[in-house]
């Protein structure tokens, strides 16, 4: 028998197992924290940026091994003006290689290929500094000429800077040795100028007739 309870109708239409809306807010049982990340790019401008794939030599397998597919970054620090080089793989963001570029690096085109080169460096990617020898090839022959070319002329601004610093030093020492010599000079006078002055005292002096002291003539 079909009820007119309006009520009644509304509870048997109802589908079963359906949770009654109450309006009340219910608070997460674990509340994460937000946390900073930083990568220390934040402090740094890019000067290159380029899709490539990284590859390192196994020296134990005398083989090169791939690093991973991503982008390869040289990153010049707003301070100090170092520059690193960066390489993350697209979809894990891993870092493949980390490094400084320095003065003492150099890159060359890898032999039979356009679109790769080779560098050596101590690499920091794995968390520990290695002296890894890097070959990378990118998409195109610009690419590699562009990441070539970028990758010189940070290694002749830090030659700059090492040739900047060792002049600086060799002045240093300069104004510190003539400095020294100045002070010698001026101490050896002062002796020369107290030995005189005790000659000059103990000189006897002469008694005049009267008894009276006069120092002694020239």
């Amino acid at each position: 028998m079909a009820s007119n309870d309006p009520e009644h109708r509304d509870a048997e239409e109802a589908p079963a197992g359906e949770d009654e809306d109450t309006g009340a807010q219910i608070a997460p049982i674990v509340k994460l924290e937000e946390v900073a990340v930083t990568t220390g790019e934040e402090d740094e401008d890019a000067i290159l940026d380029l899709k490539a794939k990284l590859y390192r030599f196994d020296k134990d397998g005398n083989q090169w091994k791939e690093r991973g597919a991503g982008t390869v970054k040289l990153l010049k620090h707003k301070e100090t003006g170092k520059v690193r080089l960066v390489m993350r793989q697209s979809k894990t963001l891993k870092i493949c290689a980390n490094h400084l570029v320095i003065a003492t690096m150099s890159v060359q085109e890898h032999a039979g290929n356009e679109k790769s080169c080779v560098w050596h460096a101590a690499d920091f990617a794995d968390g520990e500094l290695k002296d890894e020898l890097f070959c990378i090839r990118f998409g195109s022959v610009e690419n590699c000429k562009s990441f070539m070319e970028t990758f010189q002329e940070v290694v002749e601004s830090q030659q700059k800077k090492e040739e900047n610093k060792d002049a600086s030093a060799a002045a240093g020492l300069l104004e510190k040795l003539s400095v020294e010599d100045e002070k010698k000079e001026e101490k050896a006078s002062e002796e020369v100028s107290d030995a005189a002055k005790e000659e000059s005292e103990s000189k006897p002096k002469k008694v005049d007739a009267e008894g009276e002291t006069s120092a002694p003539s020239s």
